[in-house]
């Protein structure tokens, strides 16, 4: 059983944050609440392992088709499917997007590791994410623009909601051989009781 600073989550940097070279910065916030990677990899996704990791069930594209069709209709553009076929092609869209251009996955690990990850990302959609997040910091992309021009939003990056997602999005994407187990001088500061050996 993992201890509570072992806790792991699973990123993707997605393609507009490698196409606005703006890995270094995403990787520097995470660096400095005390995380610690211990895998990550370049790559452009296959369409498989895209649709496995975006396991969604009918609730999510029902609430996700309603949102697109509210959307149209405050634009005053037409509906021309039902909230599950418009849910269903969200995905599509992700799928075009993501497997367009190279990504950087990566593990983090530490005490709380989602919530803090999720905290620093924001909102999943940009235009309303909190100044002093990533999303909110770096892109102003919207639910209704992507909408209007049926397109994935550019959300800079996709995290894990729950320990439960990030440790099935693992497999998806990492083998365990892939995965380092090491520590930190970091971890030892955060994590030791006693602070052993910090004044020898």
């Amino acid at each position: 059983m993992r201890k509570p600073h072992q806790e792991r989550t699973f990123v993707i940097l997605k393609p507009d944050t490698v196409q606005r070279s703006l890995v270094g910065e995403v990787i520097k916030r995470f660096e400095r609440t005390g995380l610690k990677f211990t895998a990550m990899k370049m790559f452009v996704p296959e369409e498989a392992k895209l649709l496995t990791h975006y396991n969604k069930d009918d609730a999510w594209f029902l609430k996700k088709g309603n949102r697109i069709i509210e959307d149209l209709k405050s634009q005053g553009l037409p509906v021309e499917k039902d909230a599950m076929a418009y849910g269903r092609s969200i995905i599509d869209t992700i799928v075009t997007y993501m497997t367009a251009a190279p990504v950087v996955a990566m593990i983090l690990e530490g005490n709380q590791a989602v919530a803090v990850v999720t905290k620093l990302v924001g909102t999943t959609e940009p235009s309303t994410s909190d100044v002093g997040t990533i999303r909110g910091d770096y892109t102003v992309d919207s639910y209704t623009h992507s909408s209007y021009e049926n397109r994935a939003v550019r959300n800079l990056i996709h995290c894990s909601e729950s320990p439960e997602e990030a440790e099935r999005e693992i497999k998806v994407w990492f083998a365990d051989e892939e995965i380092m187990n090491y520590v930190t001088a970091q971890e030892r500061i955060m994590y030791d009781i006693d602070l052993d050996g910090i004044t020898e």
